[in-house]
């Protein structure tokens, strides 16, 4: 007869030296986040996912803006300001918003988007939509057909069977700093050759923001922090990029196991 007792006291204390080497792991990672967060390695490393592939070598035939979370949002709207200064240096581009959604419902995020980049300047007629595509990879596919088709709109002329485009296309890819790399590797797997990069980077404000918590009236016992600019913000933004780091690093390496970078 099997020692039922046995096997179930031995059972938990398995359980708990488990439990015990995953709390240690996530807890050593954690820590070393804090540290970081208190430098400037996370941004620097952000910055160098932004950069590695920002380059504008020539002019675009198309430049496209990767819809992010839509509009109104972060990413949608610094997204669309970076692509409405590109399309007033490139009046010749056409622009191509791709962003998942319902092209019918002038509520619809894409439809928004679109939206703020007329307010922006844009011609309409210069704008056209990627509504379908679900990943940076989809999207990737879904344009290049998208170009070969609005080719043989406006040419009027049959495509060689075995090419989807029939000379290259130049590309502007606007996107988040972080998402770059991924997306100009992408788009390179996905048949293009000319591929430049913008990141949409944010821009600090120029203003000293320290304050005195006792000229505010603030509580004599409470630490006035109102110098510690590292302890109000620049941690926290830090903490922020170490998330951007670590979603973008898992994404890179899925892609590049999947074959699509």
């Amino acid at each position: 007869m099997r020692n039922t007792k046995c096997e179930t006291g031995n059972f938990f204390p398995r359980i708990f030296r488990i439990g015990k080497f995953f709390l240690i792991i996530i807890g050593s990672f954690a820590f070393i986040g804090i540290v970081l967060a208190f430098t400037s390695a996370p941004f620097w490393i952000w910055y160098g996912l932004g950069t590695s592939k920002a380059e504008i070598s020539g002019t675009p035939d198309y430049i496209v803006v990767l819809g992010g979370s839509g509009i109104p949002s972060e990413t949608g709207l610094m997204r669309t300001y970076y692509a409405a200064l590109a399309a007033k240096n490139f009046p010749d581009a056409r622009i191509i918003i791709a962003l998942p959604g319902d092209t019918t419902d002038t509520l619809s995020s894409v439809n928004r988007m679109r939206a703020e980049m007329i307010l922006r300047g844009v011609e309409p007629e210069r704008i056209l939509l990627e509504d379908s595509g679900t990943n940076t990879r989809a999207q990737a596919m879904l344009i290049r057909e998208l170009i070969s088709n609005y080719k043989l709109q406006i040419t009027n002329y049959e495509l060689p069977s075995s090419s989807l485009v029939p000379r290259p296309s130049s590309l502007l890819l606007i996107t988040s700093p972080e998402h770059l790399y991924r997306a100009v590797g992408t788009f390179r797997k996905a048949g293009f050759e000319q591929i430049d990069g913008l990141p949409a980077f944010e821009s600090d404000i120029e203003s000293d923001i320290s304050f005195t918590a006792r000229k505010l009236g603030g509580r004599r016992w409470v630490p006035d922090v109102g110098s510690n600019i590292t302890l109000r913000y620049q941690f926290w933004t830090q903490l922020h990029y170490e998330l951007l780091i670590i979603r973008e690093w898992v994404a890179i390496a899925y892609y590049w196991l999947m074959g699509w970078i």
